[in-house]
């Protein structure tokens, strides 16, 4: 009797243990995967308690989330020979868990794997100013590339994007002086527009003067007023040009309406005194005249050869 009650209980236990180690708990964003006889069942368990066949069944849970995978650095060479490295992020989730883990071994590190190749296919696709601003089209190449490998083993590709494109020193320094000459050539367009609109403006407002002088007088005088208003103890005066013009032409009037210079004297034979005429300038002032007067070097007499001549 003993015996029976022993092996009753013994069963009671490998019975609970049994039924403890076939009970299964599905959580919500899992999937399970039955294999039974090594055989898989077609239709993956939901979340919630699921009991299995003891010894018989074997269940593997697969993780439905999404799962953001980053990619390691990679180094290449874009279309226009610039040595780049480029790092990027993967985000992806499984549809199919049935396929994800019979299909492939592991699909994590497959997907790893293709994105590392799909990116350096792309550096050496791609010109430096593709990754570094047209990084859409670049996202949709990457995402097109993974997709074809991925559908195939259950998994969907949400999104891939660059992370990090690293230059070397050198291109670096190379752009910086490029946006600076390009910024530089900017300011001299926009400076040189400027002074053209203001010779515009100015060339006007000269117009407009010119034909109202009272504008000029006003101007001048808002520049006296902007000049005191600054509380200095010098005042500056603009002085007309036109004035100026009027004292040139009033000195040369009165250069042309100078008296003429005295005639030139006769020749006298040797000998001879001249008297000058008492009613006549001083004689510093005839020196002065005759210097200021008297025409330039006289040529030679020219003397006739007498062998020539019949006189």
């Amino acid at each position: 009797m003993e015996a029976i009650v022993v092996l009753l209980v013994v069963a009671a236990v490998i019975g609970l243990i049994g039924l403890m180690s076939s009970v299964r708990v599905v959580k919500q964003y899992e999937r399970g995967v039955v294999y039974r006889f090594g055989r898989v069942n077609a239709l993956p368990k939901e979340p919630g308690p699921r009991l299995l066949l003891p010894f018989v069944d074997r269940m593997t849970k697969v993780n439905m989330q999404v799962v953001t995978m980053p990619v390691p650095s990679q180094e290449g060479i874009t279309r226009d020979n610039v040595s780049v490295r480029v790092d990027a992020v993967l985000y992806f989730r499984v549809v199919d868990p049935v396929r994800a883990t019979v299909d492939v071994q592991n699909y994590q590190f497959a997907m790893l794997q293709v994105a590392q190749t799909s990116l350096r296919s792309i550096i050496g696709k791609s010109d430096l100013d593709d990754l570094l601003s047209g990084r859409e089209k670049l996202h949709e190449g990457l995402e097109l590339m993974l997709s074809t490998p991925a559908t195939g083993w259950g998994v969907h590709i949400d999104r891939v994007e660059i992370k990090d494109v690293a230059l070397p020193e050198s291109m670096k320094r190379s752009m910086a002086r490029q946006a600076e000459a390009d910024r530089e050539r900017r300011a001299r367009i926009i400076t040189a527009d400027g002074e053209l609109q203001a010779s515009h403006k100015l060339s006007e407002a000269a117009r407009t003067m010119d034909a109202n002088p009272a504008a000029l007088q006003l101007r001048m005088l808002q520049t006296v007023v902007e000049v005191a208003a600054e509380k200095n103890s010098t005042l500056v005066l603009p002085f007309p040009v036109e004035l100026l013009r009027f004292f040139d032409r009033a000195a040369a009037g009165s250069g042309a309406a100078a008296p003429a210079a005295p005639a030139a004297v006769e020749e006298q034979p040797a000998g001879t005194e001249v008297t000058p005429a008492p009613s006549g300038p001083a004689p510093a002032e005839v020196e002065q005249a005759g210097r200021s007067e008297l025409p330039g070097p006289v040529p030679p007499l020219q003397i006739p050869d007498p062998r020539t001549s019949e006189d």
